[in-house]
């Protein structure tokens, strides 16, 4: 499993003293999860992802009061997830801005051996952000390029194959930093203009349509699968077995 969280931003020139909070470095942090569990949180870590902001001008672009949006934004830095990095004096008060703190990179051992509840707030919130970002970005023209692009590919692989094409994204997702940074070094010195670009990759075991039965979120599903690995893999540890006293001397 690969999570590329990069906090994409700036830091104002006025930084605030830093905040004593342990930042969360594990998925399976109480904190991350209890972060993840409210919908309006996970709207405000997408906002200061982007850039940082004071709850004023949170509350601009989100659907809530300035007193909610103060208080997760306080409950946000309570966790770990976000700090104050400048204090601004407007009209006689004084104006916090917040960023987002780098969120846990989570290896592929850390990611398997993750609770289900972990890996279910954070897939949750990974979606939400990722349709919501989509379908604003499209409502506003995102899609209109020539060669923008949209599929669904259903794929039948077996376990081999589902590698080759693990490393096949990890590549893929290597490029697309090698091409961001030459865009950078491109225009650094020049008055080339650049714009924001979005790019959503999803790699999964899918849930096929026809499959999904109402109501029960596809748990049927997940447990039939949990069932036949667990056969599968007492079937591979005993031809395992047999092949290690087949091999003693």
């Amino acid at each position: 499993m690969t999570l590329d969280p990069r906090v994409v931003g700036y830091r104002c020139a006025h930084m605030a003293k830093p905040t004593s909070v342990k930042p969360i470095t594990n998925v399976d942090d109480p904190r991350y999860i209890k972060a993840l569990a409210h919908p309006l949180r996970i709207r405000i870590l997408a906002l200061l992802e982007e850039r940082d902001a004071s709850p004023v001008q949170l509350a601009e672009h989100l659907d809530a009061t300035l007193g909610t949006v103060a208080y997760h934004v306080r409950t946000l830095e309570n966790l770990g997830l976000i700090e104050m990095v400048a204090t601004h004096q407007r009209r006689g008060a004084t104006e916090h801005v917040y960023a987002a703190r780098e969120h846990p990179r989570v290896s592929d051992r850390a990611w398997s051996a993750a609770s289900a509840t972990a890996k279910q707030a954070l897939m949750s919130a990974i979606l939400s952000q990722a349709g919501e970002y989509a379908a604003r970005s499209a409502a506003a023209g995102g899609f209109d390029r020539a060669d923008a692009h949209a599929t669904r590919t259903a794929l039948r692989l077996d376990e081999k194959g589902w590698a080759a094409l693990a490393k096949a994204t990890q590549k893929w997702l290597g490029e697309v930093q090698r091409i961001e940074e030459q865009t950078k070094q491109r225009t650094a010195s020049t008055a080339t203009d650049t714009f924001d670009v979005g790019l959503v990759i999803l790699l999964f075991e899918a849930l096929p349509f026809f499959e999904a039965r109402p109501g029960d979120g596809g748990d049927a599903r997940r447990r039939e699968r949990a069932d036949a690995r667990r056969v599968a893999g007492a079937g591979q540890n005993h031809h395992n077995s047999n092949r290690r006293e087949h091999s003693l001397p």
